[in-house]
């Protein structure tokens, strides 16, 4: 079967390079995916799969039908929104609007999934189960995977595969990651509210930007001597807005961030733990403050048996040597979290870097890949499928 999953994809090659430029070339943003979604329903119905449009608002679910008496289905996600970045590739095939970019590769994944209907559904009936395709909006603002769920998309769905580029790993190559492959990711808010007087008098005022630095150097200190250095917390600021003019004590600054943690017992103590070094500090110094800590999207634990499932597939479809076993997670969110809350499953990372050139990093306006690698992703995952069915149900 596996040669025979190759000699389709080879064929179908060519046009799946059409399908991933034409894609690069017409980017829309999160939950802005009108014409991505038209297209993606298009290629799904001319390969005979039942399609549902506007599904999670603005996505699409295809579903290979029932080849057999397999009460399994198995679901496969990938993502087709881009990024407000404007692009810098040079390439001829580059973003025609201005100031939006797939630079995090959701055109390489749209691809991918695509190219995996249309060669299992040249496999004439070898799959016993279905297949449900989901073809997801808005990730980068880690909503879209909630708005699928919503709609239903995984009802009966009994495990989930999906796929992420990995411009660090070489075209032709896959990364595999047992357990934790993505943080949680929580957003943060504090307002100090102190009182404002003259910049020439600070002992008559509460000095808010003062103790909002105090906050931030705090939190700082506290993560790297209370928090288990084996349990990564990272918590960054990347707003700070206060003050009205420079010989004038603020009175109010509001601290915006982002807190990333990959252990559910460490993320579920995050809050409290935060809401304590602040309380102290403001009233150390005679402040009052407000904390709103919003939980994002949990961390992608990948299921072992179905990470397993993927390294087999790999490894038999390109060998050893082009399977990479990667050690470490990585502290970016995914809202794929989100669909493993209902089945099982797991991601693999595809490698699309090239090997005799600088690879600019995810969400760069000059991000590029490899197209090789729509091929290795195709077939690798494809193959996944087909040993899926094989597996004994348990």
């Amino acid at each position: 079967m596996l040669s025979q999953i190759k000699e389709i994809a080879h064929t179908l090659a060519p046009r799946l390079i059409e399908i991933r430029r034409h894609l690069h070339s017409h980017p829309e943003l999160s939950g802005q995916e009108y014409q991505t979604a038209a297209y993606v329903a298009g290629v799904l119905s001319s390969c005979g799969l039942h399609v549902q449009e506007a599904v999670g608002k603005v996505g699409v679910v295809g579903e290979l039908p029932n080849q057999g008496t397999d009460p399994r289905l198995l679901a496969i996600r990938t993502d087709m929104d881009a990024l407000p970045i404007q692009e810098r590739t040079g390439l001829e095939f580059a973003s025609r609007r201005p100031g939006i970019m797939h630079a995090c590769g959701h055109d390489i994944h749209t691809t991918v999934g695509l190219g995996t209907a249309m060669v299992l559904s040249q496999l004439n009936g070898a799959l016993p189960g279905p297949v449900r395709f989901l073809f997801q909006p808005a990730e980068e603002i880690a909503q879209g995977a909630g708005w699928m769920v919503a709609d239903g998309v995984m009802d009966q769905v009994t495990a989930i595969l999906s796929v992420h580029v990995f411009p660090s790993i070489p075209a032709g190559s896959v990364g595999i990651r047992y357990g934790a492959l993505t943080a949680a990711a929580d957003d943060l808010e504090i307002l100090i509210v102190g009182e404002s007087g003259h910049g020439a008098r600070p002992h008559e005022a509460i000095d808010a930007v003062w103790i909002a630095a105090q906050v931030v150097t705090n939190l700082q200190q506290a993560i790297s001597r209370t928090q288990n250095p084996l349990r990564p917390v990272v918590l960054t600021f990347g707003q700070i807005n206060g003050g009205r003019a420079p010989n004038v004590i603020a009175d109010q600054v509001r601290l915006q961030g982002t807190v990333r943690s990959l252990h559910p017992e460490t993320r579920s103590n995050l809050p409290e733990w935060i809401e304590q070094i602040v309380a102290n500090v403001c009233q150390t110094y005679g402040a009052k403050y407000e904390l709103h800590y919003r939980r994002g999207v949990p961390s992608v634990q990948n299921d072992p048996a179905l990470t397993q499932l993927l390294e087999a597939a790999a490894h038999e479809a390109w060998g050893s040597d082009r399977v990479q076993i990667l050690l470490e997670p990585s502290l970016g969110s995914e809202d794929f979290s989100l669909y493993l809350e209902h089945a099982p499953g797991s991601m693999f990372r595809l490698g699309v870097g090239y090997p005799d050139k600088f690879n600019y990093p995810l969400h760069h306006p000059q991000f590029e890949v490899d197209e090789s690698a729509i091929l290795t992703g195709v077939v690798t995952l494809a193959h996944a499928v087909y040993k899926y069915w094989q597996r004994e149900h348990r």
